[in-house]
């Protein structure tokens, strides 16, 4: 089939993108320039009402209300150091546990993917508590890397996640939906972790001994009311914002504004309200949230721009021509999806590439909430995939006297877990389908 003009356009449009990103220009002003620029070219001043109707809309859609009330929650949970007493109280509570830190790094980090989906807090304050004490134990630093990087990034897959937030409107899924459909999966995935740490320290229980009486609970009655003060708030302050969105009492928006308040409201109870921690959690919410929502605004504007070009049409049928079983499909956008993720952050990834492959989902006929998941799934792989590796980063930057190499070992242990939980989702569509379908009764 011989390329039009405009979709030579489009394409050319799409290269230039990518090129750009790689060379390390911003995301959304790049976005912003690359489609002006070929849009101009392509349709003329229509392309200036393209970009004011997209960033109007963007403005106006009241699901992404929701990014800054989440990030809110989960900056003030963290500046008050609540994470710390979540921490310390499942370690004591596993403490005769062969390989009980790992656990705990992991539990930890599973309760704490429910309050915040900013990864890098979660890696920072999760090296913060247990590098010192797997030091102290002999526990296994590559282990411990891997079970911190592994963890930390189930913030960007348990829901409230602010990726899945981003990728509703993208791809035209109810947010509650991706809710929905992400917990089972993002459970399943931290069950995988759990297992593989049990194991592995039962047969090779040098990796990680159970910790020394002096780590442990001085009675049963000091380690339940540790677990009351530093579990349960967290725990029911995360089920009553998920499960209102979940069971249809609240839209995302609203139960985030609740969620918010409540995180401030549980910080005021603990006695760890500050106003140098409240100043730096809104600064820290209105940055990141400005950041992320110019850059939805500016690729929902490209999008338009590449979809007015052909560029979206042609790429589909291309795709569509290669004549591959929808599986097919999804295994190879996959394989791309994880090979980009080597050096690109998941923003671009989702913003850009999501948007265009939608076509070719939709023409194969392949479930768009499955494919979310599988998607965001194999983007939570690429935070631990050299080269960039971003969780590795993050580690270094906290623990600097832990070896590179080491880092990427560790990682590269559970990267295996993590593929064990992609081919389960993938053979067995239901462990994302099923608690949807449920909740839609």
């Amino acid at each position: 089939m011989e390329m039009t003009f405009n979709e030579m356009l489009g394409m050319l449009s799409l290269v230039g993108l990518l090129l750009a990103f790689v060379s390390g220009f911003p995301i959304s002003f790049t976005m912003m320039f690359i489609g002006l620029a070929f849009g101009y070219l392509g349709i003329g001043k229509l392309v200036f009402h393209l970009m004011n109707i997209q960033f109007y809309q963007v403005m106006s859609d009241p699901v992404l209300g929701a990014i800054p009330f989440f990030l809110f929650m989960g900056y003030i949970l963290e500046s008050a150091g609540l994470m710390d007493n979540l921490f310390h109280s499942i370690q004591k509570l596993l403490a005769p546990v062969p390989g009980s830190l790992y656990l705990a790094i992991i539990l930890t980090a599973t309760i704490f993917a429910a309050a915040t989906g900013i990864v890098g807090s979660s890696i920072t304050l999760l090296c913060m508590m247990a590098g010192p004490a797997m030091a102290r134990s002999n526990y296994d630093i590559r282990m411990g890397a891997g079970a911190i990087a592994a963890g930390g990034t189930l913030g960007i897959l348990i829901p409230p996640s602010i990726m899945l937030v981003v990728m509703g409107p993208l791809m035209g899924v109810p947010v509650t939906d991706l809710f929905a459909g992400a917990v089972i999966p993002g459970l399943l995935l931290s069950g995988i972790y759990i297992a593989y740490s049990l194991i592995r320290c039962f047969f090779q229980p040098q990796y990680g001994p159970p910790l020394a009486k002096e780590l442990r609970a001085e009675s049963m009655g000091a380690l339940v009311v540790d677990l009351i003060k530093g579990v349960v708030p967290l725990i029911l302050l995360i089920g009553a914002t998920l499960g209102s969105i979940l069971a249809g009492l609240a839209t995302p928006t609203e139960a985030s504004a609740c969620g918010a308040l409540g995180a401030f409201l549980l910080v005021v109870c603990y006695g760890k309200f500050k106003w140098e921690n409240l100043k730096g959690a809104m600064y820290s919410t209105a940055k990141l949230s400005a950041m992320i929502l110019i850059m939805i605004a500016a690729s929902n504007f490209y999008g338009s721009v590449f979809s007015r070009l052909g560029g979206a049409g042609w790429l589909s049928n291309q795709l569509v021509s290669m004549s591959l079983p929808p599986m097919g499909m999804v295994i190879l956008i996959m394989g791309l999806v994880f090979l980009l993720g080597w050096a690109m952050e998941w923003v671009p990834i989702v913003l850009i590439i999501l948007p265009i492959m939608m076509p070719t989902v939709r023409a194969l006929g392949i479930d768009p909430l499955w494919f979310a998941i599988v998607y965001a799934v194999t983007l939570q792989t690429s935070w631990l995939t050299p080269p960039v590796a971003l969780s590795c980063y993050f580690i270094k930057g906290c623990l600097p006297h832990w070896q590179l190499s080491d880092i990427y070992r560790g990682m590269f242990q559970y990267i295996a877990c993590q593929a064990v939980g992609i081919a389960l989702i993938l053979l067995f569509p239901s462990i994302v389908t099923w608690l949807p379908s449920i909740i839609g009764k």
